[in-house]
């Protein structure tokens, strides 16, 4: 997913990639052998902190292997269709949160 951020006259990115977007990005700096298990992609890739939210709220993906139901993976695109409703639940979670709604209302 992705949302474009505030226009404005600087030379940053025209948008701003959370979820499986910045998943794919940030793991194309990793190299991760297909098939490989959920234990194999948490030793590579575990640590790597991906913005879930547009609001820049994050988890590793070990923590979003923790949650997924799946634990083999014969592509980098399973893995990706695995790691998807947890980023998505994580997303919903926060955006239902008082405070997220709060801060919607203010302008600031």
């Amino acid at each position: 997913m992705g949302v474009q951020p505030p226009t404005d006259d600087t030379e940053e990115p025209t948008a701003i990639e959370f979820g499986i977007a910045a998943l794919d990005a940030k793991l194309g700096e990793e190299t991760i052998d297909y098939p490989a298990t959920a234990q194999e992609v948490r030793e590579q890739a575990g640590h790597i902190e991906v913005p879930y939210d547009s609001a820049g709220h994050s988890a590793t993906v070990g923590e979003a292997l923790d949650m997924a139901t799946e634990t083999r993976f014969d592509s980098e695109q399973e893995l990706f269709n695995a790691l998807h409703p947890t980023f998505e639940r994580k997303r919903e979670a926060t955006s239902n949160s008082l405070l997220t709604q709060l801060r919607a209302l203010v302008p600031f």
